[in-house]
Formats: C-alpha cells, sequence, structure tokens
C-alpha cells in the first residue's frame, strides 16, 4: 500500500504536501468565513470560489503547454512559493485590520494563476519521483494525503477561527508552504527519472488537443470525469441542502456529512494504493456505482440512513478520479504529460463551477432529491454509455449468461462468442 514511500525523492514530496494541503484546507474555510463575515452574502463566497477555478477553465491548456516545456521541480518551487506569498499577504492584510473582500478576490484569483501551473507540474513531476513501476501507487498515495487533509484541515481552521481569529489561519496557510519547498530543495536530482523537455514551438496546444482526441484511451476517461465533475460532484450544493430543508440537522450534521464522505474518499484512496494498476474496467464499474449510489441516496428517508452512503459514494468517487488519473498519465507519451495532464484537471476541476449553477437551480426549484438524484443519473448514464464506446473500440461484446445458477454480464472480444455462438 505504501510502496512508493521507499522511495526518498517522493518521500519528501509527500511529507512536504502532508502539511501543505492541510494548510490549503484550512485556507479554504477560513477564506470562506472572512468573505461571508465581511459581506454577509453567500453570492459573495460564490463569487471568491469561482475566482478560484476561473483560472484554471480560462488557462488550463497553456499551463499545460509551459509545463511540458518547463523543469518540473523549479516550477514547483516558483508555484509554491507563489502560493505562499499570497497566504502571507492575506494574513498580514487580515491581522492589521485593513482587509476588504476585493483584497480576497484578488488573492483567490492570484493562487487560480498559480494552480494553473502548479496542478499540472505536480500531476507529472510523480511520473520522474517515483518511475512508471510505482506510478499507480503514488497517484494514490496523493489523493489519501489530499483526502487527509480534508478531515484535519477544516477542523484546525475551525478551532483557530473562533479562538485566534481568520488572519492566524492564513498565517499558518503560507508558512506550510515551507514544507513542500524544503523537500523540494532538499531531492537528488540524479535520483530522479528525467524526462525530455518539449522545446518551444508553435501549435504546441493544438497538438496536444489533437494527441488526446486521436486515442481512445485518452479521451473517454476525460470526457467520463468532465461528465462526473460538472455533475456528480456538487456536494456543497446537494449536502447544504439536505441537511437544512430536508432533515434539519443544521451546521453540526453539514459537518457530520462532510466528514463522513472525506472519510470514505480517504478508505478509496488507500484501496487504490493497494492496487498494482489501473483498468478501464474498474474506472466504468466505479463511475456506474457512483452515479447510482448517489441516485439511491436521493431517496434516504432518513438523515443517518443518508449519512451512512457518504462513505460507499466517497469511496466510489475517489476511485473514478484516482483511476481515471492514473489510465491517461500511464497511457501518455511523458513529453505530452503535461499539456494532457492541464486537459484532464480542466475538465475536472473546472467543470463544477460550470455544472454548480445548473445543478443548484435545479435543487432550488424541484427541491434537494430531486438535483441529487440528476446528478447520479447523468454520472451513470455517462458511464455507462462510454464503457459501451470503449468495449466497441476494444473489439468486445456484451456476453449475457449463467455462472453457478446466477445471470452474468461480461464483455468478451467478439472472435470468442463467435466461437461459442458456433459451438
Amino acid at each position: 500500500m505504501f510502496s512508493s514511500l521507499k522511495v526518498r525523492n517522493y518521500r519528501l514530496f509527500f511529507l512536504g504536501q502532508v502539511v501543505s494541503n492541510t494548510g490549503t484546507w484550512m485556507q479554504r474555510i477560513a477564506q470562506d468565513w472572512l468573505v461571508l463575515s465581511l459581506t454577509g452574502s453567500s453570492a459573495a463566497v460564490g463569487i471568491t470560489t469561482a475566482l478560484q477555478f476561473l483560472p484554471m477553465l480560462l488557462f488550463g491548456l497553456y499551463g499545460g503547454v509551459l509545463v511540458d516545456r518547463l523543469p518540473k521541480r523549479p516550477a514547483l518551487l516558483v508555484t509554491q512559493s507563489a502560493m505562499a506569498l499570497s497566504g502571507l499577504a492575506l494574513a498580514a492584510l487580515t491581522l492589521s485590520g485593513h482587509v476588504q473582500v476585493g483584497h480576497v478576490y484578488l488573492a483567490a484569483f492570484f493562487v487560480g494563476l498559480a494552480t494553473v501551473v502548479d496542478n499540472p507540474a505536480r500531476q507529472s513531476f510523480v511520473s520522474e519521483m517515483v518511475g512508471p513501476d510505482q506510478l499507480h501507487n503514488a497517484v494514490s498515495l496523493n489523493s489519501a494525503n489530499f483526502q487527509s487533509a480534508r478531515l484535519v484541515g477544516p477542523a484546525v481552521a475551525g478551532l483557530m477561527i473562533t479562538g485566534v481569529g481568520t488572519g492566524w489561519a492564513f498565517l499558518a496557510n503560507g508558512l506550510s508552504f515551507a514544507a513542500p519547498i524544503a523537500g523540494l530543495l532538499l531531492m537528488r536530482a540524479r535520483e530522479l527519472y528525467p524526462v525530455k523537455r518539449t522545446p518551444r514551438a508553435k501549435g504546441q496546444l493544438r497538438e496536444g488537443l489533437q494527441y488526446v482526441a486521436g486515442r481512445p484511451e485518452l479521451i473517454w476517461p476525460v470526457v467520463l470525469v468532465g461528465f462526473i465533475g460538472t455533475f456528480g460532484f456538487n456536494f456543497p450544493v446537494w449536502l447544504s441542502a439536505f441537511a437544512d430543508n430536508v432533515f434539519h440537522v443544521g451546521a453540526g450534521g453539514y459537518s457530520v456529512l462532510n466528514t463522513l464522505m472525506a472519510s470514505g474518499s480517504l478508505v478509496g484512496a488507500l484501496l487504490a494504493a493497494r492496487r498494482g494498476s489501473a483498468r478501464m474496467r474498474l474506472l466504468i464499474v466505479a463511475a456506474l456505482t457512483f452515479g447510482a449510489l448517489e441516485a439511491v441516496a436521493s431517496l434516504a428517508p432518513s438523515y443517518w440512513l443518508f449519512a451512512l452512503l457518504m462513505v460507499p459514494i466517497g469511496i466510489c468517487g475517489l476511485t473514478v478520479n484516482v483511476t481515471a488519473n492514473t489510465t491517461v498519465q500511464m497511457a501518455t507519451d511523458p513529453a505530452m504529460r503535461g499539456r494532457v495532464m492541464s486537459l484532464f484537471m480542466m475538465v475536472f476541476m473546472g467543470g463544477t463551477p460550470l455544472g454548480a449553477p445548473i445543478i443548484g437551480w435545479i435543487t432550488d426549484t424541484y427541491g434537494a432529491r430531486a438535483g441529487f438524484a440528476l446528478g447520479g443519473v447523468v454520472s451513470a448514464l455517462a458511464a455507462g454509455v462510454i464503457g459501451l464506446v470503449l468495449a466497441r473500440v476494444g473489439g468486445l461484446r456484451l456476453s449475457v449468461g449463467w455462472h453457478r445458477g446466477a445471470p452474468r454480464l461480461r464483455f468478451v472480444p467478439r472472435e470468442r462468442e463467435q466461437l461459442a455462438t458456433a459451438a
């Protein structure tokens, strides 16, 4: 489960991210609370979130082009330092009493700009630290790392906000970047798996898009992640609506729902780390199950049944993310990995701000149950259709039969099915 941590360079990277990810989650909670305190407006909180995701949506593909041209470790040193400065600046403004909502908007947009390069660089750099044999394990542990921080960061932020104020949470986040920066500086360059950088040339963005479009093993996982990211991952909209309007459990009940989902996501990441490889079949099955569970949860008659369903939903959602991420990375030429991963992250992260207003409107108009059910149905349908497309591309057909007295559906090669029919 933890085999990639035997690699010294990756171990330094992993430990640095443990600290930094916790700080990042602290800042997210403190940032939203500060905006709400300054304006009293939930819409202003939404604007802050949109500004943080907008750069990835607008410039994500260009970030991938830059990452393929640049050495990954120096690029990460720059982006991590930039995000540290943003946190420290916001801390200084807040602690001095001069902060205004415009400052928070600017800081969120600035972090989003840094993420345009930081995200694909971090994704691509994993393979340079561990090599192809440990890539799946390392990607899974990265997700486990992030989900662990998602459990710890908000709790610590809540204590700091109520105890000493939001400014100290921003300061803690800014200082937390010292850990990944130190890890990057302590790495041994000779133990990396170097990738030849792409020289500057015209048409590299178009080249990256054509590269993905011409490979079914890349384009369809990206499309699937796009559908699920846009329609299936709107949990802030749904969970708050269920907690407030359906089950009437307040902020405490909302917190429990998020904690259970984060716990499921952590379990999913650790289970993914145990698997030696990523299979397309697992991706489709996990996505189908994820959508079906959302549809089932939308009908849950009681709060605790709904809350318990958050655990398997978290497991399946994280399995989809890790499996798609690993599948795409393993199938991509190293020289193209920055552009491909920037497209992957742009579709996954950029889809949520686009889908959230639609899902939010449906939830407000027809109720939380209708909104959640729609997200699940769209996710499951997308998984089913893409599964059939991939089966057709791979020369497979759906076989219906019996196994030990029970019906069984599976995909088999066309030649095998033809032989079975002839027999």
